[in-house]
């Protein structure tokens, strides 16, 4: 039996989309031209071949995540599959072994997924470091504890008149938060625009404040007899927002509740620190539930901590516990960091032990360093954890809509 572990060829594409639709259960079609055969490129895959067989594969997108500010090259890792008959074989672990060596040499520091099953990617390395709150809330429970609605208004438009505003004020949105990705137009079309059957059109409220400035966005479908209402029985599905300012923010919730028609307003990639549930009369009844989002993992600590933005200034030495996955990982770094920017070099010794799994949590921001320390993931003095809670905290918890 030959096993090869590589990329495949463009001729050998159709075996991947043959493959993901097998393992996926038709999810994105079946056949050698479906959604995974033709969204990806040869050059992002890396898979193990049998014979000549495709029996496992794998696909790296490249990406560009925000860090508190900065750009970090991110591997988006998809199409993870393998074969009933070859598997529990380490096929898996090859291939993800020398794709993180890969990642490190194209420059990609970060790598992020959205895990079918939790188990496998934990033991990689990976921890979730997003969620996604979901909402379902009726038109007539849209009110704020203290009454004051925005200042400006909203203004329906075509998706195509109102992309450009809405992709600047996309950009200024994420510019300072983490796990948001740089967005292609390919990227919007497979999200927040994707038409899907059974939701109607693409529809765009682009919110203006009171001096005419673009400042904030929906991006939504409204559809019919999809709520049992004798009298408001549509439903508004947000499939994107964001806002510059909360009196944004504020308008085009007061827009939402003016579809007098619309029993339901469901908005299923809301963030954890989404603003709704603080400033509703009834928060409850938003029916908010929070989700799995994707997973991160560091897999060169050294340029993940160089590349991201700090907004305090300190310094901290980390030590990574033995990772055979990323063996570059395994020494003491120095860390020193402010506002202007971050230095990274090796040291003798550490003054906070961590694994590469609770790495990606504190770096991200998803997690404290109290919290980790409290859960025996990590090990620091009291002002070890206060000087890391301080480097890596963030003023928005880390998000990302976009499926890949």
């Amino acid at each position: 039996m030959n096993v090869e572990i590589r990329p495949l060829t463009a001729g050998e594409m159709g075996q991947l989309g043959e493959l993901g639709g097998y393992v996926y259960g038709g999810s994105f079609g079946d056949g050698p031209d479906n959604v995974v055969a033709t969204a990806n490129l040869p050059d992002w895959t890396l898979c193990a071949l049998v014979d000549g067989k495709l029996v496992s594969s794998f696909t790296a997108i490249p990406f560009t995540m925000r860090a508190n500010g900065n750009a970090v090259a991110l591997a988006g890792v998809s199409t993870v599959g393998t074969q009933p008959e070859y598997r529990r074989q380490g096929l898996l672990r090859r291939i993800q072994t020398q794709a993180f060596a890969d990642m490190r040499d194209r420059g990609q520091s970060v790598a992020a997924l959205w895990a079918s099953q939790a188990a496998i990617y934990q033991r990689y390395g990976y921890a979730m470091t997003t969620v996604l709150r979901s909402y379902h809330v009726d038109t007539t429970d849209i009110g704020f504890h203290d009454g004051v609605w925005g200042s400006g208004c909203v203004e329906r438009l075509s998706v195509n008149d109102a992309f450009d505003v809405i992709k600047s004020i996309y950009i200024r949105f994420v510019e300072n938060r983490t796990c948001y990705l740089h967005r292609s137009k390919a990227l919007w079309l497979q999200n927040a625009m994707e038409e899907i059957e059974g939701q109607g059109p693409i529809h765009a409220g682009v919110h203006y404040d009171e001096e005419g400035k673009a400042d904030g966005y929906i991006i939504y479908t409204l559809r019919a007899n999809k709520v049992d209402h004798a009298t408001r029985g549509q439903e508004i599905i947000i499939r994107d927002m964001a806002w510059l300012s909360m009196d944004g923010y504020r308008s085009m919730w007061e827009w939402l509740k003016r579809h007098d028609l619309v029993g339901r307003v469901s908005y299923q990639t809301a963030a954890a620190d989404d603003p709704a549930v603080e400033l509703f009369a009834e928060p409850r009844l938003l029916h908010g539930v929070d989700h799995e989002g994707i997973w991160l993992r560091v897999v060169d600590a050294t340029s993940a901590l160089g590349d991201r933005a700090y907004s305090s200034e300190g310094e901290i030495t980390i030590g990574l516990t033995d990772d055979p996955l990323t063996p570059w990982n395994n020494r003491s770094i120095r860390l020193e960091a402010s506002p202007e920017g971050a230095h990274v070099t090796s040291s003798k010794s550490a003054d906070l032990q961590t694994s590469a799994k609770a790495l990606a949590s504190l770096y991200s921001g998803f997690r404290t360093a109290r919290q980790l320390r409290a859960w025996g993931l990590i090990e620091g003095e009291d002002h070890v954890i206060d000087t890391a809670d301080r480097l890596f905290a963030s003023s928005h918890a880390p998000h990302c809509p976009d499926h890949f």
